[in-house]
């Protein structure tokens, strides 16, 4: 009976670790809370707007101009990367598919139904901050939706900014 006592030890040892490491993933020590949804190519907005100050207009060039903010086309993202970290992988995809004239599929994070009319551009003229609707985007790594977009927040925001509560102009 001794001689397996040291067995019985080391697989109750086993299981705590196995416990402790499945609540560990539980509680999201090593995969933090937040994350969205992961892209084909992976790109931080903490990167590129917070440590290298690049303005999001650089990227979302037509956002003060036209309703939509849009994904950038491959050849914004080239403006820097045919001569900036050009040998890392995901550059290197970037830069075939571009090539090769093929689209980036990427994930969707943010929408508002269909039969919601909305206007970035109208918006930001107005002086609404992007990250009043987007959360701190210029923090994330991986874009997280900041909130639901549904009608509620908007009303909310509409009474704050004393901005019309006229149905039709989200509703056309």
């Amino acid at each position: 009976m001794k001689k397996y006592e040291w067995a019985r030890g080391a697989l109750a040892a086993v299981v705590v670790l196995l416990m402790a490491a499945f609540l560990l993933v539980l509680s999201s020590t090593f995969y933090p809370v937040g994350l969205g949804p992961r892209q084909p190519i992976p790109f931080s907005h903490r990167v590129h707007v917070h440590v290298k100050q690049l303005s999001c207009l650089m990227c979302h060039t037509t956002v003060t101009e036209q309703r939509r903010a849009g994904i950038p086309p491959l050849q914004t993202c080239l403006l820097c990367h045919q001569r900036i970290i050009r040998t890392y992988p995901y550059i290197e995809k970037l830069r075939q598919a571009f090539a090769q004239g093929k689209p980036i599929i990427w994930q969707r994070v943010n929408w508002v139904p269909e039969f919601v009319y909305f206007d970035h551009s109208l918006h930001l003229n107005k002086g609404i901050d992007c990250g009043h609707c987007h959360g701190n985007v210029a923090m994330m790594d991986r874009v997280v939706a900041a909130r639901k977009f549904e009608m509620g927040f908007c009303i909310q925001c509409h009474r704050e900014k004393n901005a019309t509560h006229d149905c039709f102009t989200c509703h056309r």
